[in-house]
């Protein structure tokens, strides 16, 4: 049982989802952010929401921000695009990396699925918001946690 979310990937996969985000970040402007806890009470898109505005994730420049949230202890998962990439991409996109990642928790593959959904995502961005020149990495790229 997880008792604490900084526990619910080890090091070397924390380590390996974080270099997932940054390569998945190199030929897009896009952000991608991951956020672990241990509780969520209710609807777990409408918790992303609030703490994809609580991680001002909406201050991107093109609005092209995504997070992917898990509550560890309660499984469960959302992720939500910015305005910019989610009419882009639509709720089956998300419905489909959500659904791929909750797969690979179930087959005890969690670092690696969770890796691919981020490249997954990161591809889709590469598309839609190719990296300029003058891109800044706006969004810090490691996971943050709340217990």
């Amino acid at each position: 049982m997880i008792k604490n979310s900084k526990n619910f990937f080890s090091k070397d996969e924390q380590q390996f989802i974080v270099e997932a985000i940054k390569t998945a970040e190199l030929n897009t402007s896009g952000e991608i952010r991951v956020h672990i806890e241990n509780y969520c009470f209710g609807n777990s898109l409408v918790k992303a929401e609030k703490i994809f505005a609580k991680l001002g994730m909406q201050n991107t420049k093109d609005r092209n921000g995504i997070l992917i949230y898990i509550a560890a202890v309660s499984r469960k998962m959302a992720i939500v695009g910015d305005k910019g990439i989610h009419e882009k991409l639509g709720k089956e996109y998300w419905d489909k990396i959500v659904n791929g990642i909750l797969e690979s928790f179930r087959t005890n593959t969690k670092g690696e699925g969770l890796a691919k959904g981020i490249i997954d995502v990161g591809e889709q961005l590469k598309k839609h918001f190719p990296y300029a020149s003058d891109d800044k990495n706006e969004l810090n790229d490691s996971i943050s946690f709340k217990a």
